[in-house]
């Protein structure tokens, strides 16, 4: 009987550079990357730092990386997908080495009316769904909560204020 094992095929296996960039290669087609994951990923195929520097050189000169794009797939998904505010979506950016020049880049494009419309839609749906009779309360809660998904802080009090004189 064969003892099967938790540790992953690609850590037992060492790839030669040529394997990692053809597995690489589809994993970037895939969908955007950052260096950061992609760097990452080619350290889990056995490669040596040069080897991962090489390769990564050769994935931007051929065009499946580039941090530009990435940064604009991301923050544009982000915000269309999962509602998050430029707050979140700028240190989750951060988080994958990205410069600042990269992440306002990504940020443009997050339109601007439609962010606010995007922010009162998540503050009404939020206010509609509270059972909190104190509006105090309810306000605080419903501006916790978009500040929590990265929304600027003075945008939700001011919006909350004209939704709440509605």
């Amino acid at each position: 009987m064969a003892v099967r094992s938790n540790v992953s095929e690609t850590s037992r296996r060492r790839y030669s550079p040529e394997e990692a960039f053809t597995r690489i290669c589809r994993y970037c087609a895939y969908q955007e990357r950052s260096h950061k994951e992609v760097r990452a990923k080619l350290f889990s195929y056995g490669l040596f730092s040069s080897q991962v520097e090489e390769l990564l050189s050769r994935l931007i000169t051929e065009g499946f990386l580039n941090e530009e794009r990435f940064a604009r797939a991301f923050a544009g998904g982000k915000f269309r997908m999962q509602k998050w505010g430029r707050l979140k979506i700028v240190r989750a950016l951060e988080t994958h080495g990205l410069s600042g020049r990269c992440i306002q880049r990504g940020l443009k494009e997050i339109d601007g009316t439609a962010y606010t419309k995007v922010l009162r839609q998540l503050l009404t749906r939020k206010l509609a769904g509270l059972n909190e009779a104190n509006l105090f309360k309810a306000r605080q809660k419903a501006a916790q909560f978009a500040i929590g998904k990265g929304y600027e802080p003075e945008l939700v009090w001011e919006l909350l204020r004209d939704l709440t004189q509605e």
